[in-house]
């Protein structure tokens, strides 16, 4: 199961260097790549306001 940034992201880039499969694009909200992200939940330990969370 990927992991999913949600609506809260302030995009502030502490996740994107984290991810060791580089599946964290930029934008207004962050995005993750379903399809690249193994699921390891390092991204959602950087965030810094937990809007990174396990998709549902």
């Amino acid at each position: 199961m990927a992991y999913v940034i949600k609506i809260d992201c302030i995009a502030c880039g502490a996740c994107m260097p984290e991810c060791p499969v580089e599946a964290i694009s930029e934008g207004d909200i962050f995005k993750i790549d379903p399809k690249i992200c193994t699921d390891c939940g390092t991204c959602s330990d950087a965030c810094p306001v937990d809007a990174i969370a396990p998709a549902e």
